[in-house]
C-alpha cells in the first residue's frame, strides 16, 4: 500500500522531525538534495490551540516544502483534534502526523510524546480524535515501547492501525533507551509483516548504505531519516542513487560543504530574522557541517563563539585560504 501523501519516488526518503534542527530552512534544502517527504518540528497542540505566535511560526512553510506534514504532539486528546483542526484550516500541510516517539524530558512529564506510550487507550484516543478533526491524513510516529518490560512494537503499531492512523513510522527503540543502544530493525519488519498501512523505518541511519540495508533488511515503504542527516543533507541524494542502482556521488569537497553550510546559515537568517539569536542557534549546524574536516576541533573551537554571520564567513575563508580545506585522514 503506497504512503497516503504524494512522493516522487517507490520508496521515500523522509527528513524527520527533530526539535531544533527541521526547520524551514533545513527542510528546503534537504528538498534540494532529494527529500521526497519533509516534517515540521513537533509541534504542542496547546501552543497551537492557544495560538501562541511562535508556535504558529514554526507551523509555517513554503510551496518548494512540499509534500509537508506537521507533526504535533500532546496528552490531551481534545487539545490535539483542536491544533489538527487549526493546521489543517490555516495551512494545509498534505498530512498531520502525531508524535507518540520524542523521548525529551520536557516533552514527557507532560505526557506527550513517548509518554504517551504508558498508556495505551490514551494513544487510541488521541488518534481517534485527531482523526475525526481534519480530513488530512493522519499517521503516527512511534517507539517499541516505555521500556523493556512494556516493549511491543507489534502492538503498538496495531493499535495505532486500528484507531485509524494512515501509515506508521517506527523508531525501533524503548523511550527507556533514548538512543543508546542499537535500533531493533527487525521490529519493523515485524510491523510491516503485521500491518495493512505503510510502515516507515527509522533509526540508525546513519549513511546512504544503511538506508539501502534497513529497506533489504525491513521491507519497510519508506526511510526516515534523522541524525544521519545533521550536517550532510547530500545523504539524501547518496541513498536515492543507492537505491536506483547508480553510483553513490563523491562526497562534497571540503570547500563545496562550507558553501552549503554558508547557503544553509543564510537562508536560517533570512528566514528566522537575522539577529544574533538565530546565529546562536545555528553554531550546532555548523559544529555538524564541519565533523571530518582536517583541524576540525580548533575551527568548531571558533565557530562555537561566532556571534554574527561575517564571523561565519571570515572564518570559513581563512580556513580555505590557508589549504586547510581537506578531508581528515
Amino acid at each position: 500500500m503506497p504512503l497516503p501523501y504524494p512522493a516522487a519516488h517507490a520508496v521515500p526518503l523522509i527528513l524527520a522531525p527533530m526539535a531544533g534542527v527541521s526547520e524551514a530552512a533545513f527542510r528546503r534544502l534537504c528538498r534540494r538534495f532529494g527529500a521526497d517527504v519533509v516534517v515540521s518540528e513537533f509541534l504542542s497542540s496547546e501552543g497551537l490551540r492557544r495560538r501562541r505566535e511562535r508556535t504558529l511560526g514554526m507551523a509555517s512553510f513554503g510551496p518548494e516544502e512540499r509534500p509537508i506534514g506537521i507533526q504535533l504532539f500532546g496528552a490531551d486528546p481534545g487539545a490535539m483534534a483542536e491544533a489538527a483542526a487549526l493546521v489543517t484550516e490555516t495551512f494545509r500541510p498534505e498530512f498531520v502526523d502525531i508524535n507518540f516517539g520524542c523521548p525529551a524530558r520536557k516533552v514527557v512529564k507532560r505526557d506527550g510524546g513517548s509518554g504517551c506510550l504508558k498508556d495505551l487507550a490514551l494513544v487510541g484516543d488521541i488518534i481517534r480524535a485527531v482523526v475525526a478533526a481534519t480530513p488530512l491524513p493522519v499517521t503516527v510516529k512511534v517507539r517499541s515501547g516505555w521500556d523493556e518490560a512494556s516493549r511491543d512494537a507489534v502492538g503498538i503499531a496495531l493499535r495505532c492501525q486500528e484507531a485509524g492512523a494512515k501509515a506508521l513510522t517506527l523508531h525501533p527503540r524503548t523511550r527507556a533507551q533514548l538512543f543508546s543502544g542499537h535500533a531493533r530493525w527487525e521490529e519493523i519488519a515485524a510491523v510491516v509483516r503485521a500491518l495493512e498501512i505503510p510502515v516507515i523505518g527509522n533509526g540508525d541511519i546513519h549513511t546512504a548504505e544503511d538506508v539501502v540495508r534497513m529497506r533489504r533488511e525491513t521491507g519497510c515503504a519508506a526511510v526516515m531519516i534523522a541524525r544521519g542527516s545533521f550536517g550532510q543533507p547530500w545523504i539524501f541524494a547518496e541513498a536515492r542513487a543507492l537505491l536506483e542502482g547508480r553510483p553513490k556521488p563523491a562526497a562534497p569537497a571540503p570547500a563545496e560543504r562550507i558553501r552549503v553550510a554558508l547557503e544553509h546559515a543564510r537562508l536560517s537568517l533570512a528566514l528566522e530574522g537575522d539577529t544574533p539569536r538565530t546565529i546562536l542557534e545555528f553554531r550546532k549546524h555548523l559544529g555538524w557541517y564541519t565533523r571530518g574536516l582536517r583541524g576540525s576541533a580548533e575551527l568548531r573551537h571558533k565557530l562555537h563563539h561566532v556571534r554574527s554571520l561575517a564571523e561565519v564567513e571570515s572564518i570559513f575563508a581563512a580556513y580555505l585560504e590557508h589549504g586547510e580545506g581537506a578531508v581528515a585522514a
